[in-house]
């Protein structure tokens, strides 16, 4: 495989070894299916075979040494501004629960429960559903500080619980959940699917026959009919997911933070190569098959489908914004301004890190927050999504 990454970035031989044992079972998988699979199952088994994939092995992920940093990594700010409407929400709700999806190193659990300790309004259990071995073992080594009285609420679950009361957390979560491809070619939709082509992976388009897909590309407002070839994802999994989000929420919300668009920007003419993004080492490229298993690979979040995809299970969209325009009325500029400025370099790398959390040109504008629950809706929410 023809490498795109610098040289200084190419992993060692004993990852690389790793790699070509992924790459040896999606070939397989391949073969056994005709020689093409869709993209969303090569970017399962990349991503989540067992064993090997980016998340079920042991390489590390996030941080300094890993592929990637998440707000709660930048600064404990972030998780003390979201603990004001998580608060909120469990105040209201008797033997209340917090279920955090992908709960990364565990920093957001650790800074979340202290902050609510302090808020008195600590939830009865914090679930962590977590699919990385590597990531939980991490979780546990962190969150193993915290003071009895709150390390003793965390449990660990393998599969989604029948009944939560309280509020689901999930920090970048839905990005990495795996996606089809799809590309508009004149007049019609395809499918994007991977074969093996000289030893290595390729893409090959593929009439489109799924039928949860083509009902998906139906209910895109803005179709890419200007241009004669258009490429993008369509995150079928995240429907699933809403699926079991409501039959098990009895009461609270659901809080999804991650990058992405509602449906009028995510399918803009111009947004013409799709979205896919990998991260290997703090660098971002575009190749899905660069090193299987040794780099994290996402696509940003259609949030206008997400959200449809709730309101059809009885779901409601009680909020959505900017990640910035949310943190700010949650009160992180009050938070802000209540630090101590005695350690003058703390004191600047949190100024740093907030800004990075807050300005248009990191992550303020590109990053959502979307609220799900079975309340009252939105109506101006909705109109952001384009529901309206």
């Amino acid at each position: 495989m023809t490498a795109i990454l610098p040289h200084n970035l190419i992993p060692g031989a004993e990852a690389q070894a790793h790699s070509l044992v992924l790459q040896a079972e999606i070939a397989r998988v391949i073969a056994a299916q005709g020689g093409w699979i869709d993209f969303a199952q090569y970017m399962a088994l990349a991503l989540y075979a067992p064993g090997l994939g980016y998340y079920s092995a042991g390489s590390a992920k996030l941080g300094a040494a890993g592929d990637f940093v998440t707000a709660p990594e930048m600064t404990p700010l972030f998780a003390l501004t979201v603990a004001g409407p998580v608060a909120e929400t469990l105040s209201h709700i008797e033997d209340s629960d917090i279920l955090e999806m992908g709960a990364g190193s565990g920093r957001l659990a650790h800074d979340l429960l202290l902050a609510l300790h302090e808020l008195k309004t600590l939830p009865r259990h914090y679930r962590i559903l977590e699919v990385s071995p590597e990531l939980r073992a991490r979780q546990q080594q962190m969150l193993a500080t915290l003071p009895a009285e709150l390390a003793g609420r965390i449990t660990w679950c393998d599969a989604w619980p029948k009944d939560i009361s309280g509020v689901v957390l999930a920090n970048e979560v839905l990005d990495a959940f795996p996606v089809h491809r799809v590309g508009w070619r004149q007049d019609h939709w395809v499918e994007l699917g991977v074969v093996m082509e000289n030893n290595a992976f390729a893409w090959r388009e593929h009439p489109l026959q799924n039928i949860r897909l083509m009902d998906a590309l139906a209910k895109i407002f803005i179709t890419p009919m200007e241009v004669d070839h258009y490429d993008t994802e369509v995150n079928l999994s995240a429907g699933d997911l809403m699926v079991n989000l409501a039959a098990s929420l009895n009461a609270g919300c659901a809080i999804f933070i991650d990058y992405g668009f509602p449906a009028r920007e995510y399918y803009h003419p111009q947004r013409n190569e799709g979205t896919l993004m990998c991260h290997i080492r703090h660098h971002a490229h575009g190749n899905p098959f660069i090193y299987p298993g040794l780099q994290d690979i996402t696509a940003h979040v259609d949030f206008t489908a997400v959200a449809r995809a709730a309101q059809q299970q009885g779901l409601t969209v009680q909020d959505y914004a900017t990640q910035a325009a949310w943190l700010i009325d949650a009160g992180i500029t009050d938070h802000m301004t209540n630090l101590s400025a005695q350690d003058t370099r703390q004191h600047f790398a949190t100024i740093s890190a907030v800004q990075k959390l807050l300005s248009p040109a990191e992550m303020g504008e590109l990053f959502k927050v979307l609220v799900l629950g079975k309340g009252a809706a939105s109506k101006h929410a909705q109109s952001l999504l384009g529901l309206m």
